[in-house]
């Protein structure tokens, strides 16, 4: 029997194929050119091609056989996020930094996973469920990653124009992300990183390699990674760090920092010292110029957690965790210049 679905207000002006593709994301892209050309997809109860523009309020309907292969995005007729998540991240774990009804910023703690199950993704989920439009093709989520083993602030979107808008925000690079790190060795003032990173599938690591290895081929696939820090703690061979990337690589700030003798306390993949609950990064902050689309205020901040606090002062002294609890002086710590 053919299921009938509402165009939502996220679904507004999509062309109906790239919709179907993400809708029916268990058929092949094959299958549902089929039933658009043998004209078993309609549109307000007429044939609808492939380039057609959806409009809110608009009925589609499938084919049971097309509709069994759906994805649950919160469309009528099952309600959003209708089944509890299973094995969520509690709530407890997770910090809620901001929230409207685009985007959602949350500070999470070391250990629990951005994506997958009992993930920070299903909690975010979770909390959502109820509140959101209806829609066929989006589906909240992270929009950028986090390591299960970095604490800090993730940005989820909660409309299509806050995906949009932070995402484009982030290609542009006008969003800042600065993280704070315990790194091994001791680090002197303000150094920038450039660096071409070619990434071990297999091994799910990192690793810098030259630039004349890049050019030449003989690395393999790499990317450039910018990063810049500034020491603003040191003592018996290890410095607080304060670290701003300015591009977004897979385990840039581990792997750059290994490099160049300076792998975070804990992170024993990348040559450091062990340390009980693995390595010490906190994304702390996100900062969000104005004029962007975003509703975003300028600066968020997630304190550092406990356990990063607790090393902090046995390794530096009182008076820096001070400083991080109220607010790190970060002003004169120019943002990174993008060419």
């Amino acid at each position: 029997m053919p299921v009938s679905l509402t165009i939502g207000a996220d679904d507004d002006g999509r062309r109906l194929d790239r919709l179907l593709r993400k809708h029916l994301a268990a058929l092949p892209l094959s299958a549902i050119h089929r039933l658009l050309r043998t004209g078993r997809i309609l549109v307000d109860g007429k044939r609808a091609s492939a380039a057609d523009r959806l409009r809110s309020g608009s009925i589609l309907t499938l084919p049971d056989a097309a509709a069994a292969a759906s994805v649950d995005r919160g469309t009528a007729p099952s309600p959003q996020l209708a089944e509890s998540p299973i094995g969520a991240v509690p709530l407890t774990h997770i910090q809620i930094v901001w929230e409207d009804e685009d985007l959602l910023v949350v500070s999470k703690d070391a250990g629990v996973l951005v994506h997958g199950e009992e993930s920070l993704e299903q909690a975010v989920l979770e909390r959502l469920r109820g509140r959101l439009e209806p829609s066929l093709s989006f589906r909240p989520g992270p929009l950028h990653r986090l390591d299960r083993g970095t604490s800090g602030l993730v940005t989820f979107s909660v409309s299509i124009r806050g995906a949009r808008a932070f995402s484009e925000a982030l290609r542009s690079r006008k969003i800042r992300k600065r993280y704070l790190a315990i790194l091994e060795g001791e680090l002197s003032g303000i150094e920038e990183w450039a660096d071409e990173l070619v990434r071990d599938g297999d091994a799910k690591t990192t690793r810098v390699v030259t630039r004349e290895a890049a050019a030449g081929g003989s690395a393999g696939a790499t990317k450039t990674a910018t990063t810049r820090a500034m020491s603003l703690a040191k003592e018996g061979g290890r410095t607080l760090a304060l670290v701003e990337i300015g591009t977004g690589r897979t385990h840039q700030i581990r792997s750059q920092a290994a490099s160049r003798g300076h792998p975070l306390l804990g992170d024993v993949k990348y040559g450091g010292a062990y340390a009980d609950g693995g390595f010490f990064l906190h994304a702390y902050e996100l900062a969000v110029p104005p004029g962007n689309g975003l509703n975003l205020p300028p600066l968020l901040i997630a304190p550092p957690p406990p356990r990063f606090l607790c090393r902090v002062a046995d390794l530096f002294g009182a008076e820096i965790v001070r400083a991080l609890s109220d607010r790190l002086p970060t002003d004169s710590f120019e943002p990174t210049t993008h060419a």
